[in-house]
């Protein structure tokens, strides 16, 4: 996994709920740094599969890699930008300080995408921090190592309780599917079983969670050490509507995506989003019924 956030819940859920072990496989969860460190662990073999931005997961593939996206969990980013209350506008945040996960990391991307809607130079005008995860992003805010960070539900709203502003919705700025379950072409031809497993898995995680919500919300809490019964609340309401129960990997809605890969890689515009996927293991289950029996009445 790329971060401590709530947009992880699924892996968790099925862990901690056996539903891995249900579908025969022996799961470890691995928190690495961003998708930049969690791609190379990929290509390594250190991994099968794990969330990964399509920005960099596409950028790898142009480079010759073989990521596909087998699924996506959600269709939008719940994440915001929080700030020093005297930082009023975006333009106020130049020669300032920002944390985010990593470079190359999605909240790295939005962020830039977003700045230079507002008329900043990403690599020049604001000063980039990485910081892993949320609550390291909420302590650097809070001892003045930075002014800005990147953070999502709870966490935000902790960092709004403590005097910090949301300065952007990025849910509103930036159209970008979220949470892609990306693995390697090479190991859906050589271990097409397990993929399948791992996203039957996945698919059964999604309802098991909005089917749960107390088992949920404690499992977020021991995940975040996070008690606050509100914050969890509003958390599994938020998340309850963004996963998505029957999630195709996701090949609309991808401009702001195939601008960024563009800076560096006009090549992309070659390129078709349906390149880049894999719906057969979503196609599988839909037709087969067994998204539709995980939400009929027990």
């Amino acid at each position: 996994m790329t971060s401590l956030s709530a947009g992880n819940w699924i892996p968790w859920i099925a862990k901690e709920a056996k539903i891995y072990d249900k579908h025969g496989l022996d799961v470890q969860l691995v928190l690495l740094r961003g998708s930049g460190q969690t791609s190379a662990a990929m290509l390594g073999g250190s991994i099968i599969a794990s969330p990964v931005t399509l920005t960099t997961m596409i950028m790898a593939d142009l480079s010759g890699a073989d990521f596909v996206n087998v699924a996506h969990t959600v269709s939008a980013v719940a994440t915001k930008l929080l700030v020093r209350p005297e930082i009023k506008r975006v333009e106020d945040l130049k020669g300032k300080r920002v944390g985010i996960t990593s470079l190359g990391s999605l909240s790295d991307f939005l962020l830039k995408h977003t700045f230079r809607k507002y008329g900043l130079d990403p690599n020049r005008d604001v000063t980039w921090f990485m910081m892993g995860t949320l609550t390291e992003r909420l302590q650097g805010l809070l001892a003045g190592t930075v002014d800005a960070a990147e953070a999502s539900y709870p966490i935000d709203a902790q960092g709004e309780k403590k005097g910090y502003k949301v300065l952007l919705d990025l849910r509103k700025e930036v159209s970008y599917p979220s949470m892609s379950v990306v693995t390697r072409r090479k190991t859906i031809v050589e271990d097409r079983d397990t993929i399948a497993r791992m996203v039957r898995a996945h698919v059964e995680g999604i309802a098991f969670f909005k089917q749960n919500k107390e088992f949920s919300m404690r499992v977020l809490g021991n995940q975040l050490k996070l008690n606050d019964r509100e914050m969890l609340e509003n958390s599994y309401e938020i998340y309850k509507q963004d996963f998505i129960s029957v999630p195709y990997p996701i090949t609309k809605g991808l401009e702001a995506t195939y601008d960024f890969i563009a800076q560096t890689r006009p090549e992309v515009r070659s390129r078709k989003p349906e390149e880049f996927v894999d719906n057969s293991f979503i196609s599988e289950l839909d037709k087969s019924g067994f998204i539709k029996r995980l939400y009929e009445p027990k």
